[in-house]
């Protein structure tokens, strides 16, 4: 039996369905002496860390944590899990961690991006069967924008490097605790996982330095999901956002299925935008939660959710909060939540008043969840000008793709509903303001090369990710496997996304992988025994 201390934040049912494939019964904590009586216990974590504290504390689980911990008794702490160990962290001055390892946490000061979101491999300093069965050249999935400085570095089991080395997983006796997340990091994580249900006798994998580890460029699928003319919840596509073909919605497929397919052809990340006619009521939508909590039972990468995500008052006059919106979305199976029409308002509203109040979906969902579960996804389009002095209030760029009347000049126009309609604040703006506001990862679409094929557009993606000093994604136009190399070579983008292409199998996954390998920093895909 599995006990898991669930506080309260953050997508625990990725977890517990991963120890359940692996054969685990899984129980989660609803006491301080479930705790105590634990025979293993498994505490994942994502958030905020003074957040985290004061709900240990609350619950009264600090004080049976700690005399679990101090017991030496069978412990996998995971992402939040393993710096809660720690005296105090940076993110939470004043107060105290658990103090189980002398140590602090302390935030990234580095010129790449933070968080440090994506598939990182490991440097291994110390035997542990944790690792059994592993090539010590697996990638793990990474979101963090904190990491661990012990005192003693005798604790220390794994070393990443992300300009700078910083340890990514630590051992103490029976404690065992990884910044990356193995429930999200496919097979392999997978196979940590079953290493630490059931180590293997004799089954170690000694320490190994294979030199400096590298962050993998993340190709991720697109399912634009929506209920069909029949009722049907199913994945369709648009041509610049137009879904319906001969009068009818495009179905390309079932969520669940396609999730699962794309996944085992080595997809990094999965990406939901629900634009069913539930939108305005989002926790109605009980077949897309449903869709949620399906998936991630079979598909052990990243998933996250677009679409409804903000506050929102029901038919009954009951009021929920962005957050609370936000919550069953995560409990459904989602690690991250992208926030797409909102987030101009938000914005818009920001640059009238220049004031945070708090109160807006990006600040409350990453006060609590943390900035790396805030996606913010932009729909912008090309507004072409003769000189820059036409559009004053914009950030407008030289283009080397002219304007219908021949015009150098353009700025990225943000757009809402569904690219209908557009808003005075263009694209640089929008993702420097929700990066101040606490977003964590920019997708970035295109009207223009939405379902061109044309490739990416680089120039409008070199603006947003010079912008900003979070992750970004670029999206939309990719029709062949040059492109994703293309938008690699010339921005500085962590992942691209694509999403018909892959539905037609046009240019699968794996081709887009192989033809990358050798080129950039990808992350193979290994199926793994029994698992």
């Amino acid at each position: 039996m599995i006990t898991l201390l669930d506080y309260g934040a953050g997508n625990v049912r990725s977890v517990i369905n991963a120890l359940e494939k692996l054969g685990a019964a899984v129980r989660v904590a609803a006491s301080p002496d479930d705790i105590l009586t634990a025979e293993k216990l498994v505490f994942p974590g994502v958030g905020n860390f003074g957040n985290m504290m004061r709900v240990l504390h609350e619950r009264e689980y600090a004080k049976a944590l700690t005399a679990y911990l101090k017991a030496d008794r069978p412990f996998l702490g995971i992402c939040l899990g393993l710096q809660a160990l720690f005296d105090s962290s940076e993110e939470a001055p004043g107060i105290p961690g658990l103090g189980i390892i002398p140590g602090s946490v302390r935030r990234f000061d580095i010129d790449l991006s933070v968080p440090h979101m994506g598939w990182n491999g490991v440097n291994i300093t110390k035997d542990s069967s944790v690792f059994a069965g592993l090539s010590s050249r697996e990638k793990f999935y990474f979101v963090h924008s904190y990491y661990v400085a012990p005192e003693d570095r005798a604790c220390v089991l794994t070393t990443t490097d992300y300009d700078i080395e910083f340890v990514s997983a630590v051992q103490q006796g029976n404690i065992v605790a990884t910044q990356f997340h193995p429930e999200k990091s496919g097979g392999a994580g997978l196979a940590v996982l079953k290493n630490f249900l059931a180590p293997a006798p004799g089954g170690r994998l000694p320490r190994l330095q294979m030199g400096k580890t590298r962050l993998a460029k993340r190709i991720i699928a697109c399912l634009d999901v929506r209920a069909d003319d029949a009722g049907n919840l199913v994945v369709t596509k648009g041509d610049q956002y137009d879904v319906r073909e001969n009068g009818m919605v495009r179905n390309l497929g079932a969520p669940v299925d396609l999730a699962r397919r794309y996944y085992e052809e080595g997809a990094d990340e999965i990406t939901f935008l629900n634009i069913t006619g539930f939108r305005d009521f989002p926790l109605e939508d009980l077949p897309m939660l449903a869709v949620l909590k399906e998936t991630s039972r079979h598909v052990f990468v990243p998933l996250t959710i677009g679409g409804g995500i903000r506050e929102y008052t029901d038919a009954a006059g009951r009021f929920y909060s962005a957050l609370e919106t936000a919550d069953q979305y995560f409990r459904s199976g989602a690690d991250k939540i992208s926030i797409g029409s909102d987030a101009v308002k938000i914005v818009e509203n920001y640059l009238k008043t220049g004031v945070k109040t708090g109160a807006s979906a990006i600040e409350q969902i990453s006060k609590v969840y943390g900035n790396q579960a805030v996606v913010i996804s932009i729909d912008p389009r090309r507004v072409y000008v003769s000189r820059p002095a036409d559009a004053a209030d914009q950030h407008v760029i030289e283009t080397e793709t002219p304007g219908p009347a021949g015009e150098r000049y353009c700025w990225f126009q943000c757009t809402v509903r569904g690219g209908r309609e557009g808003r005075p604040v263009d694209a640089v703006t929008l993702a420097k303001v929700c990066q101040e506001l606490g977003a964590g990862e920019i997708l970035l679409n295109s009207i223009d090369r939405d379902g061109t094929h044309a490739g990416f557009d680089i120039e409008m993606i070199q603006a947003v990710s010079d912008a900003v000093s979070i992750p970004v994604i670029a999206s939309s136009g990719a029709g062949s496997v040059e492109h994703f190399m293309e938008v690699f070579e010339k921005t500085k983008v962590e992942a691209a996304l694509a999403a018909g292409i892959f539905h037609r199998n046009e240019v699968p996954i794996a081709a887009v992988k192989t033809f990358l390998e050798g080129k950039t920093e990808v992350r193979a895909t290994k199926k793994y025994e029994a698992i």
